[in-house]
């Protein structure tokens, strides 16, 4: 018999804020699932089974190839990275941003030219400014998608 495999998330964790990183740290030991944060700079996660850290040599996309190659259909991606998000539903994973945000096949497309327009704008000398300010109106979204997510995949194990 084919064992079916678990769900896991994989954290571009280089610029994932603290904050959500805690969240993260959290839910995955309530719920039992593999929650691995990849960065090319070394990370400090609290100890338990279920959180694991991958470090990657430096250089631009590292971290997103490697995360890129080792998920799986059903697995969630935690990024703010577009391009990245956009190869993760392309395998059939979900993608959330910090913010609370999901990427899915109908708002990625989107995204990606809005991203590709404003580094063009950036490109050419224009401050667009930055994103804004991370709240906790953003950390109260992000954890209640989180919570919904692991409801759905993990219904037995919610507490």
């Amino acid at each position: 018999m084919n064992k079916q495999r678990r769900i896991q998330i994989w954290v571009d964790a280089d610029a994932c804020p603290n904050v959500i990183k805690n969240v993260l740290f959290r839910a995955a030991r309530r719920v039992g699932i593999t929650t691995t944060f990849v960065a090319n700079q070394v990370l400090n996660i609290p100890p338990s089974p279920f959180l694991k850290k991958l470090k990657v040599g430096a250089g631009f996309d590292v971290a997103d190839n490697r995360i890129v190659e080792e998920l799986h259909e059903g697995d969630l991606v935690i990024t703010a990275d577009i391009p990245l998000a956009s190869e993760a539903i392309k395998k059939g994973a979900f993608a959330l941003n910090p913010r609370g945000a999901y990427y899915t096949e109908e708002n990625i497309r989107q995204r990606l030219t809005m991203r590709n327009f404003m580094e063009e704008l950036r490109s050419g000398g224009v401050n667009t400014g930055g994103p804004p300010v991370f709240n906790q109106t953003d950390i109260q979204e992000f954890a209640n998608q989180l919570d919904r997510f692991l409801t759905k995949h993990f219904p037995h194990k919610s507490d």
